[in-house]
Formats: C-alpha cells, structure tokens, sequence
C-alpha cells in the first residue's frame, strides 16, 4: 500500500493535480473518492475529465448512481454511493468489478458505503477541507500499477 498527499490552496493547484492525474490514469483507473459533502470530489472528477477531453457537462451523479462519459481519450464511469441503501449497493457490486477492468476510468463517489465491497486493486482519494478554503487530497494506492501511478504523481510534486 503506497500514500501520498497534496495540498492544495487554489482553483489553480487543483487544476494542476487534475492535469497531472489524468496523464497518469489515461490507461484506466478505478478510483474511489471520499470527503465529506462539498469537500471537491466532484470538482475534481471534473477537472480531470476535462484534462481527458470529455466533451460532455460533467455533473454529480447523486440522483441517477451512474454518469457516463465517452467523448474524451478514454470512458469515463461515475458513480454515486450516497443514495444507495446495504441491498442496492450489493446489487452493484458486480457491475463495480466490470469498471474496474481495462483501459477505462472509473471514479465512486462515497465509496465508503461500499461495506467493503471494493476489494479489487484501485486508488482512493481522500478530500479533506483545510485552512483558508484549501483541500488535501489523500492518495492510498491498492494494487502494482495503482502503486506506479502515486509514484508517478509524486515526482511531479
């Protein structure tokens, strides 16, 4: 298990995290994002969408569990535990492990709902508020290439 942690205290810094990460994960990912509400993890999912030229308005998928993207270099999977009660999130476990495999990105959004259903090799981000409106993002990696993609990203900083 590899961590890394990045601190970012502007629009700007979190810009350049997302241009980093998604250079790093354009072969797919599996990425589970935790924090609490409007800590920036749909920002960020956002962002690195963007550096990925997705074409598509990228909005939470708090209602509808799932949005898809498919316009940029590689698809892009969203999802939103929040809503899901113990019985749905059983039922989408299965689907998780297909978005897991690969050259797609997947990003789960209150992942911890999962009553660890998640197993599989992934990265997961923790957004956390700080002083002065900053955010730490929180990397733990699970898994070889998981493991290459933290290294990767901490070169950069």
């Amino acid at each position: 298990m590899k961590t890394f942690e990045v601190i970012c205290n502007s629009l700007n810094d979190t810009e350049k995290l997302a241009t980093n990460f998604a250079k790093l994960v354009e072969d797919g990912c599996f990425v589970n994002l935790f924090g609490e509400i409007g800590a920036g993890k749909t920002a960020f999912v956002k962002l690195v969408a963007d550096k990925l030229d997705v074409k598509e308005h990228v909005t939470s998928p708090s209602f509808v569990i799932l949005n898809e993207y498919h316009s940029g270099k590689l698809p892009i999977y969203h999802f939103d535990l929040y809503r899901l009660e113990n019985v749905g999130v059983k039922t989408i476990c299965d689907e998780l492990r297909e978005y897991s495999e690969g050259k797609i990105l997947t990003f789960v959004e209150w992942a911890e709902f999962s009553q660890d259903e998640i197993p599989f090799n992934r990265l997961e981000i923790n957004v956390t508020y700080e002083d002065n409106d900053s955010r730490k993002y929180s990397f733990t990696a699970y898994g070889e290439k998981e493991s290459k993609i933290l290294e990767e990203l901490q070169k950069c900083y």
